[in-house]
């Protein structure tokens, strides 16, 4: 097999592979070796900026920091991002190649591999080592044929392979054990080993288990990871609707969840802030009263803002303005706020033109080429607090609202909206709320005061850092040694600072 690579494949989606390669790429790191995240295939609608102008998983770009990287196109070389329940754009090594349905990708899937293994090689040339995530599970039988993701990938690039597997949901034995049975000879063979995710309890109590699972199976465990409690750190595509007791917080935030809402990892910062009681809203849900509304990224706005108008959001949000109330739109949420948005081209569905909130004086319309930058500059609040975000977007908006900008953008441009009576802002930057200044002021804002400074990126590296010590601590190093030679930075030993 290749030993310059190790991919990690789950039972289930959300069984733990972001989390875990994320840790190995940071072990790796703070061992010296040169290291890079990897996922052939992402379906996701939280994407990130990279260096070289492309957008890749969300996932991918936390890979990259605990490896100590820039986010490349390389890392994440097919991103899926759904537009509807049947559709989504293809994104070819950062930019936008196709709009297919299931049935059109599942024939342009030998293309998508081309690219795949494209990056696959240049990676492959440039570090020691290359993680390897796959997309849900290798079990999957009816996306067997054409595989790009999983078992698919492994066997084209001779990969050996960690399975995952959620105790936390129950059923851990028989996902295991299921999975392996589901595939073929040369693919179980692939199969180094286990990693039981989400443990909490008296791990003596699952001793009989494991042993079992390795004389039924003829495979190793190679680790029982933790249940890491308020480990906070970027989710890879589902909305986290974990919600902490902050009945005593001084500040109300809701958001809407909307079907194709994207990029929610926008509102983390709200969710940490000791001070800031954040929720979000799913559908048929009553909606709270609130201090602070915010409308996040969408990509398919006109079906989402239609959404919202079925979900009431329409009346609260005349109500909770008319009683002082303030909105913050980012993004597709920006677009929502303006008199109109136009899709002539039917870019994210049906062509055609879908009436705004109405309380930015601007119209959007979709074009084609997609606005792909990362950006820094000063918002236009009190103290002029610094900012730090990306664009991703299709639209371009216009209109007497954008004469009242809130961004001074370090390029020279200015950038969102702010509505005459100080109650309404948009923007398209992402990560509007990741810098310790511009959190501050726009809580100031909304109303919150004499609130403690809270730094989302030194909360994301610590936990990065607690991820990596409890994986460093409950893998098998030595069977790994074993199982996968010519690794001297599997060896056991102390982590070098």
């Amino acid at each position: 097999m290749n030993l310059h690579s190790l991919m990690v494949q789950g039972c289930t989606s959300d069984a733990g592979k972001s989390t875990l390669v994320a840790a190995l790429c940071r072990i790796l790191k703070r061992r010296g070796v040169r290291v890079a995240p990897f996922k052939p295939q992402n379906m996701a609608l939280n994407s990130a900026v990279t260096e070289d102008g492309g957008e890749i998983g969300r996932a991918q770009a936390l890979q990259a920091l605990a490896a100590g990287l820039a986010p490349h196109t390389d890392f994440n070389p097919v991103l899926l991002k759904p537009t509807t329940d049947r559709k989504a754009q293809v994104i070819l090594h950062g930019k936008v190649a196709a709009d297919l349905d299931a049935k059109d990708y599942h024939a342009y899937k030998p293309r998508a591999m081309e690219a795949v293994l494209a990056s696959w090689r240049r990676l492959t040339e440039r570090y020691e080592t290359v993680l390897v995530e796959g997309a849900g599970s290798p079990a999957e039988i009816n996306l067997r044929d054409r595989d790009i993701a999983n078992m698919g990938f492994a066997e084209a690039v001779d990969c050996p392979v960690l399975l995952v597997a959620d105790i936390d949901r129950g059923g851990v034995f028989a996902h295991l054990v299921g999975t392996l049975e589901l595939l073929s000879e040369s693919e179980r063979n692939r199969v180094v080993g286990f990693v039981i995710n989400r443990f909490r309890g008296d791990i003596s109590l699952l001793t009989s288990g494991l042993e079992w699972l390795e004389r039924r199976t003829g495979k190793p465990v190679l680790g029982v990871l933790p249940y890491l409690h308020g480990l906070f750190l970027d989710a890879e595509d589902a909305i986290a609707t974990a919600q902490e007791d902050k009945s005593a917080a001084r500040l109300k935030v809701i958001a809407p969840a909307c079907p194709r809402t994207s990029n929610h990892n926008d509102l983390d910062p709200l969710r940490l802030h000791p001070e800031v009681d954040f929720r979000w809203i799913g559908p048929n849900q009553p909606i709270p009263p609130a201090d602070l509304v915010v409308l996040p990224g969408s990509k398919a706005v006109r079906a989402d803002l239609d959404w919202l108008r079925r979900q009431g959001w329409e009346g609260f949000l005349q109500r909770h303005l008319r009683y002082g109330g303030k909105v913050i739109g980012l993004c597709g949420g920006y677009q929502m706020l303006g008199r109109a948005i136009h899709d002539p081209l039917g870019l994210e569905g049906t062509p055609g033109s879908t009436a705004g909130l109405g309380w930015l004086e601007c119209e959007t319309t979709l074009e084609t080429e997609k606005q792909l930058r990362n950006v820094g500059g000063r918002l236009y609040l009190e103290d002029r607090p610094a900012m730090v975000g990306y664009e991703i977007h299709l639209g371009v908006t216009r209109g007497p609202a954008l004469a009242r900008p809130l961004v001074c953008l370090d390029d020279g441009r200015e950038e969102g909206a702010c509505a005459p009576d100080g109650q309404v802002l948009g923007s398209y930057c992402h990560g509007l709320f990741d810098h310790p200044e511009a959190l501050a002021a726009l809580l100031t804002w909304a109303g919150l005061r004499s609130a403690p400074t809270v730094d989302f990126a030194a909360r994301r590296e610590a936990d990065l850092e607690r991820l990596a010590a409890a994986v460093e601590a409950a893998l098998d190093w030595e069977r790994l040694a074993d199982l996968l030679p010519g690794r001297p930075w599997l060896a056991p030993g102390p982590v070098a600072g």
